[in-house]
């Protein structure tokens, strides 16, 4: 049978700024990427969603981002390695004993937003990212975009990896996602979002957005949390998958 975990990013909420339904996005994934703070979100909106997430039995990874609040760690940043590398080791760090405190664990990295596409093809970043990893803890899997860069370090450094695919975004022909400032980056409809991971996980294939296939073998579908109607489109995603004798769940260990 096929398989497929679905992951979300959650912990962003804050005073102000809510960007995502935590609670009902933790009753249909499997994996929950959860902000360390940089980006987005407070400790306190943290550790909740953390303490929900081992309540549901979710496996908790951390979302490390650029420092850069204010644009929600979507904006390109030019940082050196080695404080690239003391950051994510504090972001991570802080998730750890977070999850520690509610009887969790993390079990996989995944960097949000612009540092995640930054590291698809930036060597000296995507080792700043794997460095902080195996330096925290060499048990946790490097979840990533395919063909990416970051992957391809993590492997060679000893990591364990995982290919990621995206339920919500575009792609271009050459694997990586429309930048989100262009028309038609992020996709809203359920039922074509749904059918375009069924096919994703029982083919291997999704179309990008000139409508050539791109061949992608994922262990985990991204469902943005923050996306308008994130929860509808969860769920139509997980109950077309199920329809279609696809199994549910997460690529790494609680």
């Amino acid at each position: 049978m096929a398989s497929i975990d679905l992951n979300s990013d959650l912990g962003e909420n804050e005073p102000g700024r809510v960007v995502a339904d935590d609670a009902a996005m933790l009753e249909i994934v499997t994996s929950a990427n959860v902000s360390c703070g940089f980006h987005a979100g407070t400790p306190e909106g943290i550790r909740e969603t953390v303490a929900a997430a081992v309540r549901g039995g979710i496996v908790i990874g951390a979302h490390p981002g650029y420092r850069d609040h204010a644009n929600f760690g979507r904006v390109d940043v030019d940082v050196d390695p080695a404080t690239l590398q003391a950051q994510v080791e504090y972001q991570i760090g802080a998730l750890i004993a977070l999850a520690s405190s509610a009887g969790g664990r993390v079990s996989y990295v995944k960097p949000h937003g612009a540092l995640y596409n930054r590291i698809a093809h930036d060597e000296d970043q995507a080792g700043a990212v794997v460095a902080a990893v195996k330096a925290i803890d060499p048990g946790m899997v490097v979840l990533g975009l395919a063909g990416g860069a970051v992957l391809e370090v993590a492997e060679r450094a000893g990591l364990e990896v995982a290919v990621e695919a995206f339920a919500d975004r575009a792609y271009r022909a050459d694997g990586r996602l429309v930048p989100r400032g262009e028309a038609g980056a992020v996709l809203h409809g359920p039922a074509v979002v749904a059918e375009r991971v069924v096919r994703l996980a029982s083919e291997g294939v999704i179309h990008a957005a000139d409508g050539s296939a791109l061949r992608i073998s994922a262990q985990s579908v991204c469902v943005h949390g923050d996306s308008p109607g994130a929860v509808a489109m969860a769920s139509e995603i997980r109950r077309m998958l199920r329809a279609s004798g696809i199994a549910i769940a997460p690529f790494a260990g609680a």
